[in-house]
């Protein structure tokens, strides 16, 4: 944010539906987070963005492939150019995922993704920037805490790109260390490995989970391929009690699910109404999406029967609660 020049109180477009780092990004540098809404299939609401970058005048989008769900990305990239949009993407949950064959992180000037535990490349804690803009990144490696070993850095661009982010960036000290980068090279040659996998157990948890006429899917845009890293739905027909009585069911069984319509953040679980250090925000449609939602983190520890069994489990608990609120 801080290498594309968003300023204090500047407004800058993100997904309602985020985890809270995203917004809190947009916080730390002083900029006003505007929230657009979220589709049913969990991407961002390409109506309600155009309108908001017409109505807000936010140059920057922050656009955050939640939990590896991509919009579509032609008509994304269309509206951005027509509203003269830079797009910053938030990869932390779609390394590895593609829009007609090209990788996520291509599409804006710069690209964010993450290392932590749970992601596709894991390093405990860190992350990287990429960008293919010699001036943002010029910027971005002054920023992260060179200092003037600048030189040194593995991917720097050409010299004549810092004549001025050294002498106008600030040090923000925010660089990786060798020690995780160690850990985290090793495991590049494995991911595409590790992605057919994830995208295998998806498919066997969503294929059983699909035969259930009570829960709905999110549904991928047309050229669209996630990494399957977590299973996301919603059963649209239940109240607070039955969401509720669905985790406590589940969780009896050893299956950790988390719900996105809690009242109260729990773990990385929250929702905008958490997030206080933003201005309240009106979405009825994130909200109603929200309201209902489930997720689960799929590690690569589980095999295909495990996805199986979850799944049975899963279903059935869905289909007790629903029988419970008949009688």
């Amino acid at each position: 944010l801080r290498s594309v020049g968003v300023r204090p109180d500047d407004p800058v477009l993100t997904n309602a539906f985020t985890l809270a780092p995203v917004p809190g990004a947009i916080r730390a540098v002083g900029a006003r987070p505007v929230l657009v809404e979220v589709t049913s299939d969990l991407v961002i609401d390409l109506e309600d963005l155009a309108a908001k970058a017409r109505s807000s005048g936010a140059r920057v989008l922050m656009l955050s492939h939640m939990r590896g769900h991509l919009a579509d990305m032609d008509r994304l990239c269309a509206l951005a150019d027509a509203h003269g949009l830079t797009v910053l993407e938030d990869c932390a949950h779609t390394m590895g995922a593609t829009w007609r064959g090209e990788k996520s992180g291509n599409f804006g000037v710069a690209a964010c993704f993450s290392t932590q535990t749970y992601k596709h490349l894991n390093s405990g804690e860190g992350g990287f920037l990429t960008s293919a803009n010699p001036a943002l990144m010029a910027r971005a490696v002054i920023l992260s805490g060179s200092y003037m070993n600048y030189d040194r850095h593995g991917a720097v661009p050409a010299e004549h790109y810092f004549d001025d982010a050294k002498l106008d960036c600030p040090n923000m000290s925010a660089r990786m260390d060798a020690l995780r980068a160690a850990i985290l090279r090793p495991q590049l040659t494995t991911l595409d490995q590790s992605v057919a996998r994830w995208v295998k157990l998806a498919e066997i948890i969503e294929k059983g989970l699909s035969s259930n006429p009570a829960i709905r899917l999110p549904q991928a845009a047309g050229h669209a391929k996630r990494v399957g890293s977590s299973v996301q739905f919603r059963v649209p027909q239940f109240t607070d009690e039955q969401c509720r009585f669905l985790l406590t069911k589940t969780q009896s069984q050893g299956v950790e699910l988390k719900w996105f319509g809690r009242p109260e953040a729990m773990g990385f679980t929250s929702a905008h109404s958490h997030w206080r250090y933003l201005d309240a925000q009106r979405l009825p449609q994130t909200d109603e999406v929200l309201a209902t939602l489930f997720d689960m983190r799929l590690p690569l520890t589980f095999d295909e029967n495990d996805c199986r069994f979850i799944t049975s489990i899963i279903s059935d608990a869905v289909a007790n609660v629903s029988e419970m609120a008949l009688a």
